[in-house]
């Protein structure tokens, strides 16, 4: 597994859109996003922050169904 950056949570929400997310609601400052799929709805919460914690970013990748090689070539 590659070792995930540290990025703003307007990166991490740029680089979910562009594997087809989408945001369908923010309540406060977490920025509710999600997935139609075959299988369903995926859904992710991202919370807004200047600098996410890699450990944060696993959980959000981990909600998403995302492979850490997926998103960081999203990037």
């Amino acid at each position: 597994m590659p070792k995930l950056p540290r990025i703003s949570s307007k990166k991490a929400i740029k680089a979910l859109e562009s594997l087809g997310f989408v945001q369908t609601r923010q309540t406060g400052s977490h920025v509710i996003m999600k997935k139609t799929t075959s299988d369903g709805q995926i859904g992710c919460v991202v919370p807004v922050h200047r600098e996410l914690k890699i450990g944060t970013l696993s959980d959000i990748l981990k909600q998403a169904r995302v492979s850490p090689e997926k998103f960081i070539d999203s990037l």
